[in-house]
């Protein structure tokens, strides 16, 4: 039987992969590297460095996977099901192509694969279809830990929850129940659009790499500059991931 190790790299220094994490790297024959082509061409240098770095094999194979868009219009529902069918087939088909019965194949994923990442999702599919395939996880340090690291803040103030979202359902508004709110996938700036007052934010894109960029504030002072850099950051290199932590400022 084939074997997939889903090994979750870090939120962007390879200094963040931990000690499992390498092992298990070099225990894989084929390394299967999504292609999101020229815009996060970065992306798929970072895996290979990363390779380069830690494996100490010399006959570990390297084989790409065209990663197609995902539909913008419609139903979101609708485009990410269909969307995770198409990255299915292409797995699959890779999976089976390049990885013999008995070898390890590995996937590389930023951050931790069990956060906001379809891998494990396209491994079911597999799984479900009858593909003959074993996986196991291996955790990483994911953005949200790193955010929280680089602001030197805790997430949660005492005895208040965490919640995590994304942009989308960040636009129905601040959750009244909320203590802290992280929000990732946020490509249309939602945080710009809220209408609570005295809130924080502590936001940071490209954690983790040389062209890191952190700011915080009280939310009104502050998120037009956010803006601006995001804008410019992604003008700059074509692509861009941020994440935010939201919470209402404590009284004084």
């Amino acid at each position: 039987m084939r074997k997939i190790l889903v090994i979750g790299i870090g939120a962007g220094d390879p200094d963040y992969l931990t000690l499992q994490a390498i092992k298990a790297m070099n225990r894989v024959d084929v390394f299967f590297v999504p292609d999101k082509g020229t815009e996060k061409a970065a992306l798929k240098h970072l895996r290979t460095t990363i390779c380069e770095r830690f494996v100490e094999r010399a006959d570990v194979k390297m084989v790409g996977i065209e990663v197609p868009q995902r539909a913008a219009t419609g139903c979101y529902q609708d485009n990410v099901d269909h969307w995770h069918a198409e990255l299915a087939d292409r797995y699959g088909h890779q999976f089976e192509s390049c990885l013999a019965d008995g070898e390890v194949g590995g996937l590389l994923v930023w951050g931790d694969p069990a956060l906001y990442d379809s891998t494990l999702r396209i491994i079911e599919r597999l799984r479900a279809k009858g593909l003959a395939l074993d996986y196991e996880v291996i955790p990483g340090i994911s953005s949200v830990q790193v955010l929280a690291a680089k602001h030197r803040i805790a997430l949660n103030r005492i005895g208040e929850p965490v919640l995590l979202t994304t942009g989308r359902k960040l636009a129905e508004g601040f959750p009244a129940d909320a203590g802290s709110v992280v929000v990732m996938l946020d490509g249309t700036q939602t945080f710009a659009q809220l209408t609570e007052q005295n809130l924080e934010i502590f936001w940071g894109a490209y954690l983790g790499t040389p062209d890191e960029i952190l700011i915080s504030g009280p939310l009104a002072a502050v998120k037009d500059k956010i803006a601006t850099a995001r804008s410019e950051a992604r003008a700059r290199h074509g692509w861009i991931m941020d994440i935010y932590l939201l919470r209402r400022s404590e009284p004084s």
